[in-house]
């Protein structure tokens, strides 16, 4: 099962848009209602059995369960004969609100993640229609949505033959309202093999990415451009009144700003992404934590720069055009000559030209460290760089480097061996 997301922007009415406004209001209560019931339940058992808190005590029966999304879902049910305005939505989105709270409760156990926020009016920003009835319910740029009727988006592509639409999404962003798609096709498409010219990739700060073919990319400063207008506004913004309508019109407008950033940054990463994967059969990453990058000392400079999301995007590119895509160690990438395997030292960051003592390989450092990713991510599929077919005359494919552990046992022989063919 093959399922993709498209994006498109959505241009409903000013009805269309009072009734996703008072959807976004109800799923907003009912999550933190949802959120409240499971805080008192779980501070209640916070205290311990011979003493009771100072300033406040849960009373909740010893017996009474966990609130569970089972649970909820049956409650909100009862609820709907109590509050009338609950029957004003789809039921299965006000059960979308509470599954995401149960995969919020458990992310924070199982990743570790932050505890669930409540959320005022401007942080509940999309609901999500798991099923959108029978019958027809698209129509040249215009889909029919529950309780919504026929919204008017903008197609800016087709939908590919093949795929159907399962669920919409609608979100509301600082520019408007966006319609989420998630299509589905009965088909299995297995993942890219390894074959082709390797590439290896390294990024930083100096310059924001080094292939190890010697190509080196300048960082854009996303932030810096925009910075100086986004200033004035929060300086402006200090002195408005809380609550009032020119500090939340300001908002907005700091909103818009952060969008067109965040749009520019991506696009510029999807660019860059297809320009890597031309020639490129295999590309290799460093196997990186950029959160602990981005609590550094440059922790401003790497935020802007968005290595998390290339990285991201960069697999999506890679698995769609048909491009090996792999992750590999970190360590020592720029302590460790290419050429000739040898360990060159720690390098100060004002050193950026890699010169080996051993063999005289002399480079740039970054593109270096991105050869060295390379070779070790050849090593991994237990070849050499020798042996791929596109490999010959690459720079760093000295003889000491390119024997793999399974050819050092035979003497240092490579092998001949054929990778096999792409078939997507």
């Amino acid at each position: 099962m093959l399922t993709l997301t498209y994006e498109y922007k959505a241009n409903p009415t000013n009805e269309q848009i009072k009734l996703i406004e008072d959807t976004l209001d109800v799923c907003r209560q009912v999550w933190n209602f949802a959120l409240r019931e499971r805080k008192d339940w779980l501070n209640s058992r916070k205290s311990p059995i011979n003493a009771c808190s100072i300033t406040s005590e849960y009373i909740i029966p010893a017996d009474a369960p966990y609130p569970n999304y089972n649970t909820q879902a049956k409650s909100l049910t009862q609820a709907k004969k109590q509050y009338p305005k609950l029957k004003t939505v789809n039921a299965q989105v006000l059960q979308q609100v509470l599954r995401k709270l149960e995969t919020a409760f458990i992310d924070m156990k199982r990743k570790g993640m932050g505890f669930p926020r409540f959320k005022n009016r401007y942080r509940m920003r999309s609901y999500v229609y798991p099923q959108l009835g029978e019958g027809q319910i698209l129509k040249s740029n215009q889909i029919k949505l529950p309780q919504i009727g026929w919204v008017e988006y903008v197609k800016s592509r087709e939908i590919p033959d093949g795929f159907v639409v399962k669920q919409v999404r609608v979100v509301r962003k600082a520019s408007g309202y966006f319609l989420m798609f998630t299509l589905e096709c009965n088909v299995d498409v297995p993942s890219p093999v390894a074959f082709g010219n390797p590439r290896g990739i390294d990024l930083g700060l100096d310059k924001f990415a080094a292939t190890s073919d010697g190509e080196l990319i300048e960082r854009p400063r996303f932030l810096q451009m925009l910075h100086r207008k986004l200033k004035l506004l929060q300086r402006r913004l200090k002195k408005k009144h809380k609550g009032s309508n020119n500090r939340h019109k300001l908002n907005r407008k700091i909103a818009r700003l952060h969008q067109r950033m965040d749009d520019t940054r991506k696009d510029w990463h999807f660019k860059l992404a297809h320009k890597l994967c031309d020639d490129a059969g295999m590309i290799f990453v460093e196997d990186i934590d950029f959160r602990v990058w981005a609590k550094g000392m440059f922790c401003k400079h790497t935020r802007d720069a968005g290595f998390g999301q290339f990285v991201s995007i960069l697999q999506w590119v890679c698995w769609k055009r048909g491009v090996y895509f792999a992750k590999v160690d970190k360590d020592y990438t720029s302590q460790v000559c290419p050429q000739c395997d040898t360990h060159t030292g720690k390098k100060e960051l004002k050193d950026r030209v890699h010169s080996c003592p051993e063999c005289g390989y002399t480079t740039h450092r970054d593109v270096a460290a991105a050869q060295v990713i390379r070779n070790r991510g050849v090593n991994a599929l237990g070849r050499s760089v020798d042996q791929i077919a596109c490999g010959d005359g690459l720079t760093g494919t000295g003889n000491s480097l390119v024997k793999s552990p399974r050819n050092r046992k035979k003497g240092g022989e490579a092998r001949q061996q054929s990778l096999p063919r792409n078939i997507l």
